[in-house]
């Protein structure tokens, strides 16, 4: 059953307490019900203030009608049906449907059957609907924000850091480098910095152009081609199961050749084991 408004009942409420504190008032008549005929006989009339109180305050707790509006409407629906002779019926019809509206507005009427529409749901004749359920009033979250200057600005102040840091570190701390080069003397392994090895490796597989220009250009226009593949917008890595894929084959494609050049080359860039023939890599 639909729960009564917080406002009727609070209005209900104040209108009995304004009934208890006059003594002599009757309540006053629903809303919506017709006012009753100059020609209505006494039992008609509104119940007293104390039968008004308790029914207002049954209906209130069993979230009903009150019961004096009930019987109030069962004595209008007989005299309705005992009334379907006009005016030529004359004062013996009026006389002779006065006891039986007595009879029914003295008997307590029972309610009743209310009607149910679909699936057994009850219908009230009012209904209030609060302003809050039909007004979206939450702040929907925002995941996106302008790159100016919310972006831009985290960005400088890391750059500045960054730089901050490695002017101090470089002034306390010398940079490993080597001896002059001597042209008369070529190291024996001549390794490429660590970040070039994954080539220098390649190019003891393959031919020079395979390994300098197509695996590197295929691994690039791959990268390229990426995000157009992956269209996924979510940020969840579960989600995300492609480009994670792509990122970790290419990471480890390049990270294992760089393993074998620094920690598996020797001599003549030959293949030794660094547990048994020492690691000929140098930073």
């Amino acid at each position: 059953m639909t729960e009564v408004p917080e406002h009727l009942l609070r209005r209900a409420k104040e209108r009995k307490e304004q009934l208890q504190a006059k003594g002599g008032a009757t309540p006053p008549a629903a809303e919506g019900d017709d006012a009753a005929p100059d020609d209505a006989a006494p039992d008609d009339a509104a119940p007293d203030d104390e039968a008004a109180a308790a029914s207002y305050a049954e209906a209130e707790q069993t979230g009903g009608i009150p019961r004096h509006l009930l019987e109030r409407s069962a004595a209008a629906r007989a005299r309705a049906a005992g009334g379907g002779g006009g005016e030529g019926g004359g004062g013996t019809a009026t006389q002779e449907r006065a006891p039986a509206a007595a009879a029914a507005a003295a008997a307590p009427a029972a309610p009743g059957p209310i009607p149910a529409g679909p699936g057994g749901h009850t219908q009230r004749l009012l209904t209030v609907v609060k302003a809050g359920s039909i007004q979206d009033v939450k702040a929907k979250p925002v995941d996106k924000v302008h790159v100016w200057p919310h972006l831009l600005v985290v960005e400088f102040v890391a750059a500045l850091v960054i730089t901050a840091f490695l002017l101090v570190f470089s002034a306390f701390v010398n940079a490993p480098l080597l001896a002059l080069a001597n042209f008369n003397l070529t190291p024996n392994p001549s390794k490429a910095p660590w970040y070039f090895l994954g080539l220098q490796e390649l190019l003891t597989m393959f031919h020079p152009m395979v390994a300098g220009v197509t695996i590197p250009g295929m691994g690039i226009f791959g990268l390229i081609l990426a995000p157009y593949t992956d269209r996924n917008p979510s940020t969840r890595p579960e989600d995300r199961k492609f480009a994670i894929s792509l990122f970790t084959i290419f990471v480890m494609f390049w990270a294992v050749l760089v393993i074998i050049g620094s920690f598996f080359r020797g001599p003549g860039f030959n293949f030794t084991f660094p547990w048994s023939d020492g690691i000929w890599f140098d930073l």
